[in-house]
């Protein structure tokens, strides 16, 4: 039986929905139905389609408390908004419904694993939150919350344990039938850890072991972990919050981390070879996998960043979106990341050139446009020195772009969006070093949607990701080189 609290949300965002304009949207990266939207959840294949939850505040632009948002797909292209899926209702939740995954049981139904968050108040009159793992079982549409909620809390946890940080639990099913999870958490030294839980039939859950310790090493507490095995390795992504930086390789503030390692499955020990980010743009953070049907590993993520979440102005009926999804690989030892290959069923108004000699601006005919998909490799001019740095600006008009640059004898390639119309002091740019780069030569493919920009590096070694906020009609594009550079390209229209 749907609660009140659901009820009304579900009436909010259907008499909302409509009042949004779609020409303000994303085409094809699924944005908030309405009000605000964080970490996707419960990413999974269902019934036939492609079901997605979110981290989801109904009742305006902003974080609020926590429900969940609900969209599936047949393709992760087209995407239809279902009802809301879950609201804070109950005394576990009561102060919201954090994020977490979900799984199928042998009779079918569907099974959301998510974290309740409740406030107590304490001796001196402030608020202590207490975070605790819950279930609510349904069928794609509707789910009733487990009557013995909390599946898991602060009584399952060892000494060392943090009770208030304890959330975003990732489920996986065994080949023998049997249950796994994986649950951020903070140990006694205020580092972020990884928990695993274990369950013979999904309902009932306990502690198994600390799965893999921080130790200070990437920022402090590790939030949305996702554990898989992917090419014969053992895979690791999770998003640490204050993290220092380590040359290029990280960022400050909250970023992504992936793990690669080997997992023995008798005795549950991981041992980590590599470690990597994720994305090394602006906007990415909580990405979460699914296994599709046909055998890929599939991972979409928030196309947000915690420190700039005040992009967006007062009227605003929405905030949020996912990031394209990504098909994941590793070569050599890294995670591969490439667009989600239906993504080409929707090109059209393919233009080409190559050898274009660039020395200085150049404007190509026919190349522009606010929803593409363009990719550019980039040489230097035989016979002429290196070229010193070469840009791509898009979403261009007379005042704004947003720029993309590579500076060759570095071999750093840099997002940056300082021009792009904002006049907020948030960050603007990021910079990641391209390993075997430095003759020069790279390759760039370039997805524009209506909000956002993503580019996938060398064949997906590198992606950097970041949102836009110029005006729809800045559909300008231009390249510049101080030096020669050569340059073939290929751009599409995406068209849904």
């Amino acid at each position: 039986m749907n609660s009140q609290t659901l009820r009304e949300a579900r009436r909010y965002e259907e008499a909302t929905e409509p009042l949004l304009n779609p020409a303000e949207r994303p085409s094809f990266h699924l944005a908030s139905r309405v009000g605000w939207m964080n970490d996707p959840n419960g990413f999974s294949y269902y019934k036939g389609q492609y079901h997605l939850f979110y981290q989801y505040h109904p009742y305006g632009p902003y974080w609020g408390p926590m429900h969940w948002g609900h969209a599936v797909s047949k393709d992760l292209l087209h995407w239809s908004y279902l009802p809301a899926a879950l609201a804070p209702d109950t005394p576990w939740d009561r102060d919201g419904c954090f994020s977490g995954s979900a799984f199928e049981l042998p009779d079918g139904r569907q099974v959301l694993m998510y974290t309740g968050v409740m406030k107590i108040p304490g001796a001196n009159g402030e608020f202590q939150e207490f975070q605790r793992q819950c279930l609510a079982v349904g069928d794609g549409l509707d789910y009733e919350k487990y009557a013995a909620n909390p599946v898991l809390d602060g009584d399952d946890l060892p000494l060392g344990c943090s009770r208030t940080d304890f959330r975003d639990p990732k489920v996986w099913k065994k080949a023998d039938g049997t249950y796994r999870c994986v649950v951020g958490n903070r140990s006694a030294d205020g580092s972020g850890q990884i928990l695993l839980f274990v369950s013979e039939n999904g309902f009932d859950w306990k502690y198994e072991k600390v799965l893999i310790k921080n130790d200070g090493r990437f920022g402090k507490m590790w939030e949305c972990p996702d554990f898989f095995s992917l090419d014969g390795k053992q895979v690791l992504l999770t998003s640490p919050q204050e993290m220092l930086p380590r040359g290029f390789e990280y960022h400050n503030g909250n970023g992504t981390l992936c793990l690669i390692g080997t997992y023995d499955e008798d005795t549950d020990t991981f041992r980590e070879e590599n470690d990597q980010s994720i994305d090394y743009g602006i906007d990415f953070y909580a990405p979460q996998t699914v296994m599709a049907p046909d055998g890929r590993r599939i991972m979409i993520g928030w196309m947000q960043n915690w420190d700039t979440c005040t992009m967006r102005e007062p009227e605003q009926m929405w905030y949020g979106q996912m990031s394209l999804p990504r098909e994941l690989s590793i070569r050599n030892g890294r995670l591969i990341q490439k667009p989600l290959r239906e993504l080409e069923a929707l090109r059209e108004d393919k233009v080409s050139y190559q050898k274009v000699e660039v020395n200085g601006e150049v404007r190509l005919n026919g190349v522009e446009g606010r929803k593409i998909d363009m990719e550019l490799r980039l040489s230097p001019v035989e016979g002429e020195p290196m070229y010193r740095k070469f840009a791509v600006r898009f979403a261009q008009n007379d005042m704004f772009y947003t720029a993309l640059s590579f500076r060759p004898q570095e071999a750093v390639l840099k997002i940056d969006r300082k021009f792009s119309g904002s006049r907020k002091a948030i960050i603007h740019q990021r910079r990641s070093l391209v390993q075997g780069s430095e003759s020069g030569k790279i390759k760039l493919r370039i997805i524009l949607d209506q909000c956002s920009v993503e580019v996938f590096v060398n064949d997906g070694i590198q992606v950097m990701t970041a949102t836009l906020y110029t005006d729809g009609d800045a559909r300008g594009i231009s390249f510049y080189a101080d030096g020669a550079a050569q340059m073939d390209v290929v751009k599409y229209e995406l068209k849904i």
